[in-house]
C-alpha cells in the first residue's frame, strides 16, 4: 500500500483520507441505522402503557425523546396531547422531520467522498499526463514515460474504488433513512390510535 501511495503521488494522500472516513461513516450509520436501533422492541413493548399514562411530565418526555428515534416521535405525540388535530399534526411531523435529519447524519458527507473521489483520480491522470510529456519532452526516456502513466493508472484506480463502494453505500443508507421514516410514522399513528382505543392500533 505504502509503494501504492508513493507511486500515486501526492494526490493518493487525499483519496486515501476519502476511503478511510467514507469507511468510518459506513460503519456507524449502519449501526445507527439497524431497525431495533431506530425503533427498539423495548419501546414499542411498552405502545400501551404509554398511550394510557396520561400527561407525561417534561423531563419523561426528555427521557422518551433521548431515547431513540421512535422516542423522539413518541414524545411529541405525547406532548401535544390535549391540542387541536391540526396543531397536533404539525407537531409530530416537526419531530418526524427532525429525526430522519438526525438520521442522515453524515450522508452529504459520504455523498460528497463519492463525488470528489473520481476527480482526485481524474486529477491524478492529469498529472501523471503532464508528467509523461515532460519526460517525452526532456529526453524521451521510456522509465519517465512508463512512471507517469503508472501515477495516471493508480490515481484513477484508487479514486474509483473509494467513489463506486461510498456511493452504493450513499444511496443504500438514503433509503434507508426513508424506510426508517415511515415506520416512525407508522408508530406514530400506532401509538394515536391506542390513546383514542381505534381498532386499528391491534392492527
Amino acid at each position: 500500500m505504502g509503494q501504492m501511495t508513493m507511486a500515486g503521488g501526492w494526490l493518493m494522500l487525499p483519496i486515501l483520507l476519502c476511503s478511510v472516513l467514507g469507511l468510518a461513516i459506513v460503519i456507524e450509520r449502519a449501526w445507527a441505522l439497524r431497525a431495533t436501533r431506530v425503533a427498539p422492541p423495548a419501546l414499542t413493548g411498552q405502545l400501551a402503557r404509554i398511550a394510557r399514562a396520561g400527561a407525561l411530565s417534561a423531563s419523561d418526555r426528555e427521557a422518551l425523546a433521548a431515547h431513540s428515534p421512535l422516542g423522539q416521535v413518541w414524545a411529541a405525540v405525547a406532548a401535544s396531547r390535549g391540542a387541536s388535530p391540526d396543531q397536533r399534526r404539525e407537531r409530530i411531523e416537526e419531530a418526524g422531520r427532525r429525526a430522519a435529519h438526525d438520521m442522515s447524519r453524515y450522508l452529504n458527507t459520504l455523498g460528497t467522498i463519492a463525488a470528489i473521489a473520481p476527480l482526485l483520480g481524474l486529477l491524478g491522470t492529469v498529472a501523471g499526463m503532464i508528467d509523461v510529456f515532460a519526460a517525452l519532452e526532456a529526453s524521451g526516456a521510456a522509465g519517465g514515460l512508463a512512471g507517469g502513466i503508472g501515477q495516471a493508472l493508480l490515481t484513477t484506480a484508487a479514486g474509483l474504488c473509494v467513489a463506486i463502494p461510498a456511493l452504493a453505500a450513499h444511496r443504500y443508507f438514503t433509503g434507508c433513512v426513508a424506510e426508517r421514516a415511515l415506520l416512525l410514522e407508522r408508530w406514530a399513528v400506532r401509538l394515536m390510535d391506542t390513546e383514542q382505543g381505534s381498532p386499528a392500533a391491534a392492527r
